[in-house]
């Protein structure tokens, strides 16, 4: 069928960062250990994942799940081709990554006020200029800087955030030099409405801009949908549907990223990633943590199924 003025349009340049070693497991249950994390960064490094955010440099009497990330980061291999990540709220967070020698960090901060108290005992504004402060030290080390704005379409303690403020730090962000902006749908209580008027709010800011999004509310794959067709160029999502935030009441899993990068390859957008490997990725990681993942993909498959092999059929578990 030949293809009308309405049909979805390729976007160009479009990236997945895979946030399940960090985002994913920091509010699970079971704690890994340090070689079991390695090894999860390692099997998602096999898939394609153009960037993954590996571990975070957090008090970890906060976030135990975090704990040991300086051995895990500065265990890991270099694999061609992939951007390794991770997540700093402040400066000695930072000074453990340059230690590690990862190649880009991202910083966070909550546009709601009490949200970012609770979570970094500052106010958003005091937040946002230490973010911009390890964006220029990164910068001048040779890194790349992502900012993410957390809250930025509601807030479990103060309810509905105003996109106006959530757009006016995104403009700090930009200006300041970061080299992308990502909106945090912390609580998972977006929709496409709004995930369109701040993406395309951040892309007048002229900047590179993405979302990361969680599944709450059963909105989150089209959330970025909407986010694709408003020109976002990143998308975070997590192995397995894995996620949520110790300091938000009721967060549940980012979107999975292989039924992220199933919808986003029978839309013709070409990621680079083996679908297949991350199925196998999810069905490794139930095993390793005992539960079942809110993921679809990992359970039904993909469509069309693989021709099933003697060996393959042993090797699901």
């Amino acid at each position: 069928m030949k293809p009308t003025s309405n049909d979805f349009q390729q976007p160009a340049g479009v990236e997945i960062c895979e946030v399940g070693p960090r985002d994913g497991l920091q509010n699970h249950p079971t704690l890994l250990g340090v070689r079991d994390r390695i090894e999860l960064v390692e099997r998602l490094s096999r898939t394609g994942v153009p960037r993954l955010e590996t571990t975070s440099f957090v008090n970890e009497r906060r976030v135990p799940a975090m704990a040991g990330a300086d051995e895990v980061a500065k265990g890991l291999a270099r694999s061609p081709g992939l951007r390794r990540a991770a997540l700093v709220l402040n400066e000695r967070g930072y000074e453990r990554l340059a230690a590690a020698d990862l190649d880009e960090v991202h910083v966070a901060f909550a546009a709601s006020e009490e949200l970012n108290r609770r979570n970094q005992n500052a106010s958003p504004a005091q937040s946002c200029a230490a973010a911009l402060a390890i964006v220029e030290r990164a910068h001048a080390d040779g890194r790349s800087a992502s900012v993410t704005i957390a809250a930025a379409f509601g807030c479990p303690f103060e309810g509905v955030v105003d996109p106006g403020v959530v757009l006016d730090y995104a403009a700090r962000v930009i200006d300041g030099g970061a080299d992308e902006v990502v909106f945090a749908d912390t609580i998972g209580v977006g929709v496409p409405a709004q995930v369109r008027r701040l993406v395309a709010g951040g892309r007048a800011c002229g900047g590179r801009v993405g979302v990361h999004l969680h599944n709450t509310r059963n909105t989150g794959y089209a959330n970025a949908y909407a986010a694709l067709e408003a020109g976002a160029q990143l998308l975070d999502a997590s192995i397995g549907g894995l996620g949520g935030c110790p300091f938000s009441p009721g967060a549940t899993g980012n979107i999975a990223t292989e039924d992220l990068v199933y919808l986003l390859h029978g839309e013709g957008v070409s990621t680079g990633i083996d679908l297949d490997a991350l199925i196998e990725v999810s069905i490794w990681l139930e095993g390793v943590l005992g539960t079942d993942l809110p993921g679809q993909l990992h359970r039904a498959g993909g469509f069309p199924p693989p021709v099933m092999t003697t060996a393959s059929r042993g090797s699901k578990r």
